[in-house]
């Protein structure tokens, strides 16, 4: 059988780029960098080509300086939302106990049990797949990670006693899911995407049930747009938390945070 002949950098930049990826060069080396073989080469540049999600190609997406594992139909940490980590780490920079609910691949409890000396870090989601990369992500840093919906997935003995919780929940109004880009669209969980008619389902869910796990002074932070911002920090304030909303110009990254008096 004759050996196969690798791809040249070159031939898979035109082949990313006869695809319509925007940074073709970018994404060649990374494809390059990741795959052991020739036939791996050609294997992940025909799925990438096809509309596969970089990182789902890879098999990894960076975030907050974390190579953070992400499954084929896990929805895929965006670069904005380390804006949400960093608002979580200024609000609470000695947090002992953090949740990260609706955790998808468990990337921003990872990057606070990496942050944070010693911390106590939970996450939940509702999907098994989405809870299995979770646990592959948190698991070297001593974090865990529970199947269920929303609080019904964590411990009974964290009630009252969480100091950041963090809940990047779906926003998208369900009328604007088709308007998303097709590597969203088409390859992440609708779960992890659809927000209802207005987007704050979820939010609602989870604000109402704040109160009841964190710890005083505790915080709620969630990632939501700009048209929506206002409204995110009304939820929250009708659950009892004092709100301000924080953003990322650069990042375009809007995060409501809340605090239990």
């Amino acid at each position: 059988m004759p050996t196969p002949v690798p791809l040249s950098p070159s031939a898979v930049v035109s082949a990313l780029r006869a695809a319509g990826c925007v940074f073709a060069e970018d994404e060649a080396e990374l494809l390059l960098a990741t795959a052991r073989t020739p036939e791996e080469t050609a294997a992940m540049v025909d799925r990438r080509a096809a509309g596969l999600p970089l990182e789902q190609v890879l098999g990894w997406a960076g975030f907050h300086g974390l190579r953070i594992t992400v499954e084929p139909g896990v929805f895929v940490p965006r670069r904005r939302t380390e804006f949400l980590v960093d608002q979580a780490l200024a609000a609470a920079p000695h947090a002992a106990v953090a949740v990260d609910l609706c955790c998808g691949s468990g990337a921003l409890g990872a990057a606070l049990a990496a942050a944070l000396d010693g911390a106590e870090v939970h996450a939940a989601d509702i999907d098994p797949v989405a809870v299995r990369c979770a646990r592959r992500n948190l698991g070297a840093l001593g974090g865990r990670a529970y199947q269920g919906d929303l609080y019904d997935a964590l411990p009974a003995g964290l009630r009252g006693r969480v100091d950041v919780l963090m809940a990047n929940v779906p926003y998208v109004p369900t009328a604007d899911v088709p308007l998303l880009p097709p590597e969203a669209r088409d390859h992440e969980p609708p779960a992890a995407l659809d927000g209802g008619a207005d987007g704050l389902d979820v939010l609602r869910r989870v604000a109402a049930g704040a109160p009841g796990w964190l710890a005083p002074g505790g915080c709620l932070l969630t990632e939501t747009s700009e048209r929506q911002a206002a409204d995110a920090a009304e939820v929250l304030s009708r659950a009892g938390l004092t709100t301000r909303l924080a953003v990322s110009e650069e990042l375009y990254a809007h995060v409501v945070i809340g605090v239990l008096p």
